[in-house]
C-alpha cells in the first residue's frame, strides 16, 4: 500500500483552492507520496485541523481574508507544535520577502503555476519524509 500524505490547504476563495489540487493532482512528482487534501476556509478551521494532527505540509494563501497566510504561518511556527513545512500562495515574486518574514519553506506566486507548485510541494514532502526516517 502506498503512503499518503495530508496536504492542508488554507484559502478563503475556493477557486484557489482549487488551483491548488488541479496543480498537485494525485502525486506531485513520481516520488512523492499520493496526497489527501483538506480544504479550510478560515484561519480558525486550518488551526483546529492542525491542532488534531496528521498534518504533513501546509499551503497557505497569502492573499486569503480576514487573515493572510503569510500572518498565519507565522502564528503556527509559534504556537504549533513540531509545525509541519509550509508553503505560501504570493500574490507577486516581490513578496518573497514576506515569505520569509513567515518562516515558510517554500513559496511560489499566484495565480498558481502547476509545474512550479508540484514542484515545490514534493520538495517539501520530500524533506518531511526523510525528517520522519530519522
Amino acid at each position: 500500500m502506498q503512503p499518503t500524505a495530508t496536504v492542508l490547504v488554507y484559502s478563503d476563495d475556493s477557486n484557489t483552492r482549487e488551483q491548488v489540487r488541479l496543480a498537485a493532482g494525485r502525486r506531485p512528482a513520481p516520488d512523492a507520496p499520493l496526497v489527501e487534501f483538506l480544504e479550510c476556509a478560515t484561519p480558525a478551521a486550518a488551526l483546529k485541523e492542525l491542532d488534531r494532527g496528521g498534518i504533513d505540509v501546509c499551503v497557505f494563501d497569502g492573499e486569503s481574508s480576514p487573515m493572510g497566510g503569510m500572518g498565519l504561518c507565522r502564528q503556527v511556527k509559534d504556537e504549533v507544535f513540531n509545525c509541519p513545512p509550509v508553503l505560501v500562495l504570493i500574490g507577486r515574486p516581490q513578496d518573497a520577502w514576506l515569505a520569509t518574514w513567515s518562516r515558510a519553506e517554500a513559496a511560489v506566486t499566484l495565480p498558481v503555476d502547476p509545474v512550479e507548485f508540484a514542484a515545490a510541494l514534493a520538495s517539501l514532502l520530500r524533506e518531511k519524509r526523510a525528517l520522519s526516517a530519522q
